[in-house]
């Protein structure tokens, strides 16, 4: 890992010393047409290093988005995969690089498969301070081949990323939404690593490593774009948060924020928002020294006082930065109720069936997931 401002500027070092010289760097359109997947080309250029690149991912991607991927890979001469952006082209480089060596269809990898087996060198560049699928050993991919439109999780050491250029100026184009988001989401994954009933010390210690930066630098971050300490701050915690979910695994937020996205097409940081606040206070009674330990990493109550005082703290000040960063319930956002209540089982199921509920300190059954989706459009 190279991690700090200006470590994208390392590609072509990093790739060297891996012995690697013909790389594919996938990104998305915006990436490409802001001219930061220009820059990355330029700089391989001028180390005599040709590179290929693709453009063309989407948000949350497909089956068949990934297929296109694949196929220019298919017909290049190409020794690695650069993941150049957000969780999304992020994922979809994850795919390409483990696709372009079997030949198989994602869905032989999805949950409960666990794929270890060797894929192509993958170089992680992240552009957003969210996801940190940058040290993660997870995509997810949305099987759009039937009627389902299953968000698959796909889980292994396939999926992991050889190295990772961790700089943070490549976060400051990032908008208010999107640095919202993406902040969450690394807050969700720094509590639900520590409250996974699969958390250890190991990823104790990073997770609450995260929830204090987090919490000291999410809000400058999002009110002040140009501040750098900040962001550096965000990536860094997020980076922590994705090496502490990656090997505790996530919980309920993301089981059930997986179907939201997949059928109503909202971003993963947002419907992980979305249900946070919600969902931690279901799960509180089950587990209610590791989310006062989250407070208390946090800095929303010291040391001293009763550890439900610090849970109920943590639901308070998760609710509060909804608010404070603009988080639309379902409704707000524009999801058509009825729709949303038709849909209920289907995700209630979906959820279930990623296994990540069954991690959740407090374990739902379906009907239990079913009311929590309701509680949040009412």
């Amino acid at each position: 890992m190279r991690i700090g401002p200006g470590a994208a500027g390392q590609l072509g070092e990093v790739l060297r010393s891996l012995g690697l010289a013909r790389p594919l760097i996938v990104t998305d359109p915006y990436l490409a047409g802001n001219g930061t997947a220009r820059q990355l080309v330029a700089d391989l250029a001028a180390q005599a290093i040709p590179a290929t690149v693709y453009d063309r991912t989407r948000p949350d991607p497909t089956t068949t988005s990934v297929q296109g991927a694949v196929t220019v890979l298919a017909e290049g001469d190409f020794d690695c995969v650069v993941g150049l952006g957000g969780g999304s082209p992020m994922d979809t480089a994850k795919a390409v690089a483990l696709l372009g060596t079997t030949g198989r269809p994602m869905r032989d990898y999805a949950a409960p498969t666990v794929t270890d087996t060797p894929a192509l060198p993958l170089i992680a560049v992240p552009t957003t301070a969210g996801s940190g699928s940058e040290c993660t050993r997870y995509t997810i991919i949305t099987d759009d081949s039937g009627d389902t439109d299953e968000k698959m999780l796909c889980a292994g050491l396939a999926f992991l990323p050889t190295a990772a250029l961790v700089d943070p100026l490549l976060t400051l184009p990032m908008p208010a939404r999107l640095t919202a988001d993406t902040g969450i989401d690394a807050l969700t994954h720094a509590i639900e690593a520590y409250v996974s009933r699969r958390a250890n010390p190991f990823t104790d210690g990073l997770a609450l490593t995260a929830l204090t930066a987090i919490a000291r630098s999410l809000r400058t971050a999002y009110a002040h774009p140009d501040d750098l300490r900040a962001r550096a701050t965000m990536m860094l915690a997020s980076t922590q948060a994705g090496m502490a979910f990656s090997n505790a695994s996530v919980a309920l937020v993301h089981g059930m924020s997986r179907p939201v996205g997949a059928h109503f097409h909202v971003a993963h940081g947002l419907s992980n928002a979305m249900l946070l606040p919600t969902v931690t206070a279901y799960s509180v009674p089950a587990a209610t020294s590791r989310y006062a330990d989250c407070a208390r990493a946090m800095r929303l109550v010291g040391e001293a006082g009763s550890d439900e005082a610090a849970a109920d703290a943590l639901v308070a000040e998760l609710r509060a930065l909804n608010t404070d960063l603009a988080v639309p319930g379902p409704a707000r956002h524009g999801i058509d109720p009825e729709q949303w209540e038709r849909m209920t089982p289907t995700m209630a199921r979906q959820a279930l069936a990623s296994g990540s509920p069954a991690n959740n300190p407090r374990v739902p059954d379906q009907a239990a997931i079913e009311e929590l989706y309701r509680s949040l459009m009412a």
